[in-house]
Formats: C-alpha cells, structure tokens, sequence
C-alpha cells in the first residue's frame, strides 16, 4: 500500500489506481481514530460532488463512521464543498468530509476535510490525520446495515442544497438582480454547484449544467482555456451582461465580461473589496495567497485596510479568517471567501456579489473594473501550467533555490519574495512567479504586466529561459 498523502487542498488521486474503496476506508478510519482522541461522541457531515462513483466512496466512509461509533450527516445528492461547509456549521458537526478532486481532470477524485466553523481543516490538524493512517484496514465495516442506521439515527439524511439555497436568498437582494435587466449567463462546467443558480435564475442562460461525471473530458477549472465554449457563446450572442463560471465543487470561480473577455481572480478580489468597502461600508483586514497580485495590497492601502500575504492553500487563508476580523480572504486560482459567510471559498457566492453590485450601482462589469483601475492602475495577468519531468521540474526549483535566475529574456530581476515558491519582481509593477503545484504534477508560471502582450512575452522568456 502506498502513502496517502494530503496536498494543498485535500487527498486527492487517480480512480481505480491510488483512489480505491479500499484507501477511502484507511482514510475514514484515521479519521475515526483521530475523533476519538477528541471526544467519545462525535458527528461527521460528508457529500460528494458529480465524479464518477462518489456515491460508492462516499457510502464506504459512512460505513467506517458508523461502524466507530461516529454519528454521520449525508447529503441526500451531490452537493458542492461550500454547501457541505455550510452544513459543517449549522448542523454543528465535528468534522466535514467532501469526496471531491475540486477542479482535477475527471480521472481523479479525493477527499477534503473541513473544519466544525465550516471552512478547511488546519494543516497541522490534516497532519495528524494524515500520520495516523494505517497501511492495512480490516473490512468489518462493510457489514455495517445503513437501514438499521437511518432507523436508530446514527445517520440521517439531509438536504445540504436546500439548505444553501435558503442561505443565499437570506443574503442577497435576489429581486434587485432579476429586476436590473442584467442578462446573466452560467457555466457550471457539470459541477455540484449546477442546481443551485436553476433554483434561482430559472430563466438565465445555463451551460453545462447537467450530470455527466465525464465533465466531457474537460478539467472542470474555471480559466480561460477551459471555458472556450462559454467565451464563444457570449461573442456570439452579444446579449450577456456578465457569465460566471465555477469548477467541479463549485468552491472556485471564473468571469466574463460582456466582451467575452476572462476576468481573472485578482480582478475578481479587487472589485469585491471597492463594493464591499465603498459601497457597503464594511470593514475588516484582507488576506491573500502568495501568487496574488500586489495591486491588491495598494487597493487596501488606499482603503486604510489591514493586509497579510500567506502561503498559496485556502487553509491557510481560512485560518485567518476564523481568528481574525477579515473582510476578505483569496487566491489566485479563484477560491474567495468574504465576510458575513462561512470561511470558505464559494464560486456562486462570489458571483452573487459581483451581481448584485453589476445591479446596484446600474454599471457594466468593465465600467467597474475602470473604477478600480482609477485606484490601482490597468493590468494583466495570466499562468501558464507546464507539464513536465519531475527531474526537471526540481532542477528549475534549485535554481530558484540557489539564486540562479538574475534575467529572464528582456527582464531584469530586482528582487525576489519566496513566502511559497519565487516571485521575481522587475521594473515598474511587472513579476513573474515560478511555483510546484501542490495538488497536480505541473510547475506553474504566473505573470503581471500592464497589457495581456507583455505578459505573454514575460511568460515566452521565462519558459525559455527555465526549459
């Protein structure tokens, strides 16, 4: 058996290779024994998303639960990680499990946990997880009776979406969004969050918004690449206000604007810190990981807000956020959480907000992207994912490591900030970044410049200059 190790986001691994029944259940178990140490009496809220077979994972976990003693919460259907985060919280659970590869191609699955506040579980408390797990696990628990369960209430079933449902319209001006005349689109790439906006918006146009745990063969991460059809459908219409797009767990989000042009994150957390400062008159410190634009800490500047870079994982946002008073909390890769929620990243939730104040203030997107360009000045930014060797992949890291990059093409390195992975600043506000992806086997490159041209020519020379 080989070691089960948890990434940045979670466990996550190839269905059938390292993503067995099996090593679902040594996870399960582990995560018993860890409880255990905790409390004799202890509940477990769990869901999974669209991914093929997740019901079957999901039903060899709840079988380890019980046959611990655990008490377990499930998903009555496929749901989306926040809305199983949101359960963690209102039903009072001592822990959250999400069988879920979030934004992985459709080969993988995993495993998330979550915490009772309802957001990422501590890394050091992963960690002990993650130690604790056995290489062999006995098989008792398959004899486990789910019916008896149900019957005695060591299980029950609920209705997670429902529940997120009615926690989205308690939290925002739904009537001012319908009747703003806005023509919305929504791409839910087959993901769990696909039910949620049809609940709502039943009238906005929808894409990709049925059960195919396929996801058609694409990766369901909402970038530019991946939502081709999206950007072709709004060139093409000419009538969409504004499309969000969100991935396979619907816990990341993706934009267009009514051009058919991606707005990325750092544009995304920009706009949500201008509405929710200017215009909502909130409060609070922002916190975003390493690979975040530092446009963002100029904008908190401007505001008189508190600003803290952390290391690239939600978790590590989250935590933040459950000890201190953040307004916002986010990373590049389009997980954003906000005040007034739980900690925890949510694609439709952030849409949701960039909707309402599209509605309110009677303001294109871009008119009000121009609104934070007044503040921090016009840029671009776009990653580029390199699939390479490992050998490779770690000889570009020593590199780093040694200081061996002093030019990239053209670009002049000025200084370099490593808080997780190497960011080389250059002249007047432009940077590339070199960092291992903690969740896929990539090495990802991000770059800023003031037009998308210079980024892709700071990315070209960097590449050449790494590979």
């Amino acid at each position: 058996m080989e070691k089960i190790k948890f990434g940045t986001d979670g466990w996550r691994a190839i269905i059938g290779d390292q993503y067995t029944v099996k090593n679902v259940a040594r996870v399960s178990q582990a995560v018993c024994e860890w409880l255990k140490e905790k409390s004799n009496n202890s509940t477990i809220i769990i869901g999974h998303d669209c991914r093929f077979n997740g019901d079957l994972f999901t039903e060899t976990a709840v079988r380890v639960f019980l046959h611990n003693g655990v008490k377990v919460i499930q998903a009555n259907s496929f749901v989306s990680t926040p809305m199983v985060s949101l359960g963690a919280a209102v039903y009072k659970a001592d822990l959250g499990v999400v069988i879920t590869a979030s934004h992985n191609p459709p080969a993988y699955n995993g495993y998330k946990l979550k915490a009772s506040y309802g957001g990422p579980l501590a890394p050091e408390l992963v960690q002990e997880i993650q130690d604790i797990i056995k290489v062999e696990e006995s098989d008792d628990y398959k004899a486990v009776n789910l019916k008896d369960a149900l019957a005695n209430e060591t299980l029950k079933i609920v209705d997670l979406e429902k529940e997120y449902i009615n926690h989205v319209k308690d939290n925002f001006d739904i009537e001012a969004i319908k009747n703003s005349g806005l023509n919305l689109a929504y791409d839910a790439m087959y993901g769990a969050g696909q039910n949620v906006l049809k609940e709502i918006f039943p009238d906005m146009t929808f894409l990709h918004a049925t059960y195919n745990p396929s996801f058609m063969g694409v990766a369901p991460e909402p970038i530019a690449k991946n939502l081709q059809e999206l950007e072709n459908l709004i060139k093409t219409s000419k009538n969409i206000d504004c499309a969000l797009a969100t991935d396979g767990d619907a816990d990341r989000i993706g934009l267009y604007n009514s051009d058919g042009e991606f707005v990325d994150s750092h544009h995304i957390i920009l706009l949500l810190i201008h509405y929710l400062v200017k215009y909502k008159n909130m409060t609070g410190k922002v916190v975003t990981a390493f690979s975040c634009t530092p446009k963002i800490a100029e904008m908190c500047e401007h505001y008189g807000l508190d600003h803290e870079t952390v290391k690239i994982g939600f978790k590590y946002v989250a935590g933040k956020m459950v000890t201190e008073d953040v307004l916002l909390g986010g990373e590049e890769s389009g997980g954003i959480a906000t005040k007034g929620h739980i900690p925890e990243r949510d694609g439709i939730w952030m849409g949701l907000i960039i909707w309402e104040f599209m509605a309110k203030s009677g303001k294109t997107l871009q008119e009000l992207v121009n609104e934070v360009y007044e503040i921090v000045g016009e840029f671009k930014f776009e990653r580029s994912d390199l699939h390479i060797s490992e050998t490779k992949k770690q000889e570009i890291i020593e590199k780093c490591n040694s200081n061996t990059y002093k030019q990239f093409g053209d670009y002049k390195v000025q200084r370099v900030e490593t808080i997780d992975g190497f960011k080389f600043f250059f002249p007047e506000g432009r940077w590339v970044m070199i960092r291992p992806s903690g969740t896929e086997p990539v090495l990802r490159v991000y770059a800023e410049a003031p037009t998308l041209e210079e980024v892709r020519v700071i990315l070209k020379q960097t590449e050449k200059e790494i590979l």
